[in-house]
Protein backbone atom coordinates (compact mmCIF):
# COMPACT_ATOMS: atom_id res chain seq x y z
CA UNK A 1 0.00 0.00 0.00
CA UNK A 2 1.42 3.33 -1.07
CA UNK A 3 1.48 6.07 1.52
CA UNK A 4 1.13 9.63 0.27
CA UNK A 5 2.99 12.16 2.37
CA UNK A 6 0.89 14.95 3.79
CA UNK A 7 3.61 17.30 2.52
CA UNK A 8 3.12 16.24 -1.12
CA UNK A 9 0.56 18.95 -1.95
CA UNK A 10 2.91 21.59 -0.59
CA UNK A 11 5.82 20.20 -2.58
CA UNK A 12 3.71 20.14 -5.73
CA UNK A 13 2.59 23.73 -5.16
CA UNK A 14 6.18 24.83 -4.64
CA UNK A 15 7.28 23.06 -7.82
CA UNK A 16 4.51 24.73 -9.82
CA UNK A 17 5.42 28.13 -8.34
CA UNK A 18 9.05 27.71 -9.36
CA UNK A 19 8.07 26.53 -12.84
CA UNK A 20 6.04 29.69 -13.37
CA UNK A 21 8.35 32.20 -11.68
CA UNK A 22 11.76 30.98 -12.86
CA UNK A 23 11.31 31.95 -16.54
CA UNK A 24 9.93 35.36 -15.54
CA UNK A 25 12.86 35.97 -13.19
CA UNK A 26 15.29 34.92 -15.92
CA UNK A 27 13.63 37.29 -18.40
CA UNK A 28 13.79 40.17 -15.91
CA UNK A 29 17.48 39.46 -15.32
CA UNK A 30 18.11 39.37 -19.09
CA UNK A 31 16.28 42.67 -19.49
CA UNK A 32 18.31 44.35 -16.76
CA UNK A 33 21.56 43.10 -18.27
CA UNK A 34 20.54 44.61 -21.61
CA UNK A 35 19.73 47.96 -19.95
CA UNK A 36 23.11 47.98 -18.21
CA UNK A 37 24.94 47.19 -21.47
CA UNK A 38 22.97 49.92 -23.24
CA UNK A 39 24.14 52.43 -20.61
CA UNK A 40 27.75 51.42 -21.19
CA UNK A 41 27.27 51.80 -24.95
CA UNK A 42 25.91 55.32 -24.49
CA UNK A 43 28.82 56.27 -22.25
CA UNK A 44 31.35 54.91 -24.77
CA UNK A 45 29.74 56.61 -27.75
CA UNK A 46 29.57 59.92 -25.91
CA UNK A 47 33.23 59.68 -24.89
CA UNK A 48 34.84 58.26 -28.05
CA UNK A 49 36.61 60.80 -30.27
CA UNK A 50 35.22 59.21 -33.46
CA UNK A 51 31.60 59.49 -32.29
CA UNK A 52 31.72 62.76 -30.39
CA UNK A 53 28.86 64.23 -32.44
CA UNK A 54 26.39 61.67 -31.09
CA UNK A 55 25.86 63.63 -27.86
CA UNK A 56 24.60 66.63 -29.84
CA UNK A 57 22.30 64.45 -31.93
CA UNK A 58 20.87 62.82 -28.79
CA UNK A 59 19.96 66.22 -27.33
CA UNK A 60 17.63 66.94 -30.24
CA UNK A 61 16.47 63.39 -30.95
CA UNK A 62 12.85 62.28 -30.85
CA UNK A 63 14.08 58.90 -29.69
CA UNK A 64 16.98 56.46 -29.70
CA UNK A 65 17.43 52.76 -30.29
CA UNK A 66 20.53 51.40 -28.54
CA UNK A 67 21.89 47.98 -29.53
CA UNK A 68 24.88 47.04 -27.34
CA UNK A 69 25.91 44.05 -29.45
CA UNK A 70 24.74 43.94 -33.06
CA UNK A 71 26.33 40.93 -34.75
CA UNK A 72 26.65 40.63 -38.51
CA UNK A 73 28.16 37.73 -40.42
CA UNK A 74 28.29 37.07 -44.11
CA UNK A 75 29.37 34.56 -46.72
CA UNK A 76 27.44 35.29 -49.92
CA UNK A 77 24.27 35.42 -47.82
CA UNK A 78 24.60 37.79 -44.89
CA UNK A 79 22.61 38.05 -41.71
CA UNK A 80 22.78 38.95 -38.08
CA UNK A 81 20.98 40.60 -35.24
CA UNK A 82 20.91 41.50 -31.59
CA UNK A 83 18.76 43.01 -28.88
CA UNK A 84 18.22 46.65 -28.10
CA UNK A 85 16.22 49.20 -26.14
CA UNK A 86 14.09 52.05 -27.46
CA UNK A 87 13.55 55.33 -25.58
CA UNK A 88 11.62 58.44 -26.57
CA UNK A 89 12.48 62.03 -25.70
CA UNK A 90 10.53 65.25 -25.60
CA UNK A 91 11.43 68.71 -24.37
CA UNK A 92 9.01 68.71 -21.43
CA UNK A 93 9.33 65.19 -20.02
CA UNK A 94 12.84 64.22 -21.06
CA UNK A 95 13.58 60.54 -21.70
CA UNK A 96 11.07 57.74 -21.31
CA UNK A 97 11.78 54.34 -19.81
CA UNK A 98 13.33 51.80 -22.23
CA UNK A 99 11.28 49.28 -24.20
CA UNK A 100 12.91 46.06 -25.39
CA UNK A 101 13.37 45.00 -29.01
CA UNK A 102 15.00 42.27 -31.08
CA UNK A 103 16.93 43.36 -34.17
CA UNK A 104 17.25 41.09 -37.20
CA UNK A 105 18.63 41.45 -40.71
CA UNK A 106 19.35 39.51 -43.85
CA UNK A 107 21.04 40.46 -47.11
CA UNK A 108 22.37 38.98 -50.33
CA UNK A 109 25.44 39.83 -52.39
CA UNK A 110 29.18 39.45 -52.56
CA UNK A 111 30.11 39.82 -48.94
CA UNK A 112 32.18 38.10 -46.34
CA UNK A 113 33.35 38.84 -42.87
CA UNK A 114 32.27 39.31 -39.29
CA UNK A 115 31.31 42.43 -37.42
CA UNK A 116 30.27 43.16 -33.87
CA UNK A 117 29.04 46.67 -33.29
CA UNK A 118 27.69 48.84 -30.51
CA UNK A 119 25.03 50.88 -32.26
CA UNK A 120 22.90 53.90 -31.46
CA UNK A 121 20.15 54.90 -33.87
CA UNK A 122 19.09 58.52 -33.47
CA UNK A 123 15.42 58.88 -34.44
CA UNK A 124 15.07 62.40 -35.77
CA UNK A 125 11.36 62.44 -36.59
CA UNK A 126 8.03 61.58 -35.01
CA UNK A 127 7.26 59.27 -37.91
CA UNK A 128 10.46 57.28 -37.31
CA UNK A 129 9.61 56.88 -33.63
CA UNK A 130 6.04 55.80 -34.36
CA UNK A 131 7.20 53.28 -36.94
CA UNK A 132 9.75 51.84 -34.53
CA UNK A 133 7.20 51.56 -31.72
CA UNK A 134 4.81 49.74 -34.00
CA UNK A 135 7.54 47.39 -35.30
CA UNK A 136 6.73 48.27 -38.91
CA UNK A 137 10.01 49.76 -40.05
CA UNK A 138 12.72 48.28 -42.24
CA UNK A 139 15.80 50.43 -41.93
CA UNK A 140 16.97 51.95 -45.17
CA UNK A 141 13.63 51.11 -46.84
CA UNK A 142 10.78 52.44 -44.71
CA UNK A 143 13.05 54.94 -42.94
CA UNK A 144 16.07 56.67 -44.44
CA UNK A 145 19.30 56.05 -42.53
CA UNK A 146 22.25 58.45 -42.59
CA UNK A 147 25.62 57.13 -41.42
CA UNK A 148 27.23 59.09 -38.65
CA UNK A 149 30.98 58.81 -38.11
CA UNK A 150 31.81 55.13 -37.59
CA UNK A 151 34.18 54.13 -34.84
CA UNK A 152 37.10 51.79 -34.45
CA UNK A 153 37.67 49.24 -37.22
CA UNK A 154 35.50 50.56 -40.06
CA UNK A 155 35.72 53.70 -42.18
CA UNK A 156 32.54 55.74 -42.46
CA UNK A 157 31.22 58.91 -43.97
CA UNK A 158 30.09 61.92 -41.98
CA UNK A 159 26.46 62.79 -42.67
CA UNK A 160 24.76 65.99 -41.57
CA UNK A 161 21.50 65.18 -43.33
CA UNK A 162 18.89 66.77 -41.08
CA UNK A 163 16.18 65.32 -43.30
CA UNK A 164 17.11 61.71 -42.50
CA UNK A 165 14.69 59.70 -40.40
CA UNK A 166 17.53 58.00 -38.54
CA UNK A 167 21.22 58.78 -37.97
CA UNK A 168 23.25 55.68 -37.13
CA UNK A 169 26.38 55.72 -34.99
CA UNK A 170 28.48 52.64 -34.29
CA UNK A 171 31.62 51.47 -32.57
CA UNK A 172 32.68 48.34 -34.42
CA UNK A 173 34.99 45.37 -34.04
CA UNK A 174 35.94 43.22 -37.00
CA UNK A 175 35.52 44.00 -40.68
CA UNK A 176 32.42 43.79 -42.83
CA UNK A 177 31.58 45.21 -46.24
CA UNK A 178 28.25 47.03 -46.17
CA UNK A 179 26.18 49.11 -43.82
CA UNK A 180 25.67 47.85 -40.28
CA UNK A 181 21.93 48.50 -40.10
CA UNK A 182 20.48 48.74 -43.62
CA UNK A 183 17.79 46.12 -44.11
CA UNK A 184 17.40 45.48 -40.39
CA UNK A 185 14.01 45.18 -38.76
CA UNK A 186 13.10 45.82 -35.11
CA UNK A 187 10.48 43.69 -33.37
CA UNK A 188 9.15 44.30 -29.87
CA UNK A 189 10.34 41.85 -27.20
CA UNK A 190 6.99 41.43 -25.44
CA UNK A 191 8.26 38.91 -22.89
CA UNK A 192 11.10 41.18 -21.74
CA UNK A 193 8.82 44.22 -21.51
CA UNK A 194 6.34 42.28 -19.36
CA UNK A 195 9.08 40.81 -17.18
CA UNK A 196 10.74 44.17 -16.56
CA UNK A 197 7.61 46.26 -15.96
CA UNK A 198 4.65 43.96 -15.40
CA UNK A 199 1.48 42.99 -17.23
CA UNK A 200 0.31 45.36 -19.94
CA UNK A 201 3.74 46.86 -20.54
CA UNK A 202 3.83 47.23 -24.32
CA UNK A 203 6.33 49.40 -26.16
CA UNK A 204 3.62 51.98 -26.83
CA UNK A 205 2.61 52.19 -23.16
CA UNK A 206 6.24 52.40 -22.05
CA UNK A 207 7.72 54.77 -24.61
CA UNK A 208 4.85 56.94 -25.85
CA UNK A 209 2.23 56.88 -23.09
CA UNK A 210 4.85 56.59 -20.30
CA UNK A 211 2.68 54.43 -18.06
CA UNK A 212 5.55 52.20 -16.94
CA UNK A 213 8.85 52.95 -15.22
CA UNK A 214 11.59 50.97 -13.52
CA UNK A 215 14.11 52.75 -11.30
CA UNK A 216 16.75 50.19 -12.31
CA UNK A 217 16.87 51.95 -15.70
CA UNK A 218 17.68 55.36 -14.18
CA UNK A 219 21.39 54.96 -14.94
CA UNK A 220 20.68 54.58 -18.64
CA UNK A 221 18.49 57.69 -18.64
CA UNK A 222 21.16 59.70 -16.80
CA UNK A 223 23.74 58.58 -19.34
CA UNK A 224 21.57 59.82 -22.20
CA UNK A 225 21.13 63.12 -20.38
CA UNK A 226 24.91 63.38 -20.27
CA UNK A 227 25.08 63.04 -16.50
Amino acid sequence: MTTVSRHAPLALAAALFLAVCAPAAQAASEAQALVDKARLTVEKLFAHEDTRHVRGWAKKARGVMIVPNLLKVGLLIGGGGGQGVLLARDAERGWSAPAFYAIGSGSFGLQAGFQSAEVMLILTSESALQAMVESRVKLGVDASVAAGPVGVGVAGATAADLGADIVAYALTRGAFVGAAVDGSVAVEEEALNAAYYGAGATAREIVLNRKFFNSAADGLIRALEGG
